[in-house]
């Protein structure tokens, strides 16, 4: 549960924008996403080397020009 403390005059517009950047930081909606549907765990490791295969092949795109 975020808990987020308005202090007496404070912008409503500003404690807002603190809940929505707490809220993204806790990773709530992609931790939601992510459990919506099973993702064997091969899967899961074969997107992440295939991301960071994209990855590593852009910085080094980048320093050889």
């Amino acid at each position: 549960m975020l808990i987020i403390p308005v202090k007496d005059g404070e912008n409503i517009d500003r404690a807002l924008k603190r809940y929505k950047r707490k809220f993204d930081r806790t990773k709530t909606m992609k931790n939601l996403r992510n459990r919506k549907q099973f993702n064997k765990p091969s899967v899961v490791k074969r997107a992440r080397n295939i991301k960071a295969q994209y990855v590593q092949k852009l910085r080094t795109a980048e320093e050889q020009s």
